[in-house]
């Protein structure tokens, strides 16, 4: 039985191939697959949604049109592998200190004091907080997974100011519409214009804030399995990464030895 594509399955593949409808003919040549790929390529696609466009062609044709599993000749890219961006302790400070609508500040020390997620900040309602227990309950985060957290005193309180404040009516944040989502958008501007009020000079965003968390809770010798539940991570591999960042991490060069 074919299936129909997700919403964002279906405007990725019609990003190459505006002129299609779900009445095409099943016979689409095959080749047009590997002309699009090294389209994507041309235009500056990134490697991620390069293999993003590749999955979308196997489900057009595969599931929508029926037609029987094939392997593709098609060049899977390899997205470079960069270290994670993070900010230092003074940078984050100066960051939360430049934010001073209690709302905007409340998101902000979320993502740094609990390493959440921006869409993890945004799907919180007041229900998952928990006073008695001093923690934080996020709902089916990246992977459909919940995660108990540790709420600080200071951050509780926070939360509850604001909520006194804004008396949101579903989400913890809400924009302007009531019972609506923060939206994204403006979330990353609150970030972008608080590091310019902070001096920050280098781009940076909400989840610059998470790697941040995580990266300072590994200098501080916390136990990198430790970083690796409060985070939600199914691999360790994944949590690993920090390892390249933290400063603690690193050798010390032989080059003070010298005494230069």
């Amino acid at each position: 039985t074919a299936r129909k594509p997700c919403e964002a399955t279906d405007r990725r593949f019609k990003r190459f191939w505006p002129t299609m409808s779900p009445g095409c003919p099943s016979n689409f040549p095959i080749r047009t697959c590997s002309t699009t790929s090294k389209y994507a390529i041309r235009t500056g696609v990134s490697e991620s949604y390069q293999n993003v466009i590749i999955n979308a062609i196997k489900f057009y044709y595969e599931q929508v049109e029926d037609q029987p599993r094939q392997v593709y000749a098609l060049p899977r890219p390899k997205p470079p592998k960069q270290n994670p961006k993070v900010l230092s302790k003074d940078e984050v400070k100066a960051l939360i200190h430049h934010t001073e609508n209690a709302k905007h500040r409340a998101m902000l020390m979320l993502a740094y004091g609990l390493g959440l997620r921006l869409n993890e900040v945004l799907a919180l309602t007041p229900a998952d907080i928990d006073a008695k227990r001093m923690a934080l309950y996020v709902r089916s985060g990246k992977g459909k997974k919940d995660r108990d957290l540790p709420l600080t005193e200071s951050l509780l309180l926070l939360l509850r100011e604001q909520y006194r404040q804004f008396r949101p009516e579903t989400y913890l944040f809400e924009g302007q519409t009531p019972g609506e989502q923060y939206s994204e958008r403006s979330l990353q501007q609150v970030v972008k214009q608080a590091a310019e009020r902070a001096g920050i000079r280098r781009p940076v965003t909400l989840h610059m804030l998470r790697h941040s968390y995580a990266t300072h809770l590994l200098e501080a010798g916390t136990d990198i399995r430790i970083i690796q539940d409060l985070l939600g991570h199914s691999s360790i591999k994944t949590t690993e990464i920090y390892t390249h960042v933290a400063q603690n991490k690193r050798p010390i060069s032989p080059l003070t030895e010298l005494g230069l």
